[in-house]
C-alpha cells in the first residue's frame, strides 16, 4: 500500500481496513501517522536484516575496510527498500509523517556514514582538509538512494558498477594518498 502511488492519499483508515483491524486499535499502536510510518520503515528493516548486514563493517578491522563493508551492505540493501523509500520520498514534500519517518531511516543510514568516516580518522587516513563532518556529509550523499535511483535507473549501472564505483569514488574523496 504505501509502495504504490496512491501512497500520499493512504489514511490510516486505509492501512486499519487493510490489516483487518479498526482504526481506533490502529491509533492504539500508532498514535500518529508518523509513528506509524516510521515504525513500519524500521520494521522492513529488522525484518530484512539490516543488522546482520551491517555487522561486517561494524567488526571490520580498519577504516577502509569499514568504509568498504559499509558501501556494499548498505548499496546491496538499496535494492529491497527502494519502493518504500520511493513512497517516502515522494510524500515527504506534503506529508509530515512521511517526511519524519525518511528523516528517522536517513539519519541512521547518516550514522554508518560516520561511523565509518570515525574509523577512517582514528587510522590517520581521513584526507585533508576534510573534517569528519563534512567527510561524514560527502559520503551521506554520495550513498543516497536518489544517487543509485540515477546511476541504476536512469544511467543503466548494474548493481555491481554501482558498488564499485561508489567504493572507488569513495576512497577517492576520504582517504589520504589514495
Amino acid at each position: 500500500m504505501l509502495e504504490t502511488e496512491e501512497a500520499p492519499k493512504v489514511r490510516m483508515g486505509d492501512i486499519a481496513k487493510a490489516a483487518g483491524i479498526s482504526r481506533q486499535a490502529l491509533y492504539l499502536h500508532f498514535p500518529t501517522r508518523a509513528e506509524l510510518l516510521t515504525e513500519t520503515a524500521r520494521h522492513v528493516d529488522q525484518a530484512k536484516g539490516i543488522d546482520e548486514r551491517l555487522a561486517e563493517s561494524r567488526t571490520a578491522p580498519s577504516g577502509v575496510d569499514r568504509l568498504d563493508a559499509f558501501i556494499s551492505a548498505w548499496g546491496n540493501y538499496i535494492p529491497e527498500i527502494a519502493g518504500l523509500a520511493r513512497a517516502l520520498m515522494a510524500m515527504q514534500d506534503t506529508d509530515e509523517a512521511a517526511r519524519t519517518a525518511w528523516a528517522d531511516r536517513m539519519d541512521a543510514v547518516r550514522q554508518g556514514c560516520a561511523a565509518a568516516v570515525e574509523a577512517i580518522q582514528t587510522d590517520g587516513q581521513l584526507a585533508p582538509p576534510l573534517s569528519p563532518e563534512k567527510a561524514t556529509d560527502l559520503l551521506w550523499t554520495l550513498l543516497s538512494v536518489r544517487n543509485w535511483q540515477q546511476l541504476t535507473g536512469e544511467c543503466g549501472w548494474t548493481q555491481a558498477e554501482y558498488l564499485e564505483g561508489m567504493r572507488r569514488l569513495s576512497r577517492q574523496a576520504l582517504l589520504n594518498n589514495v
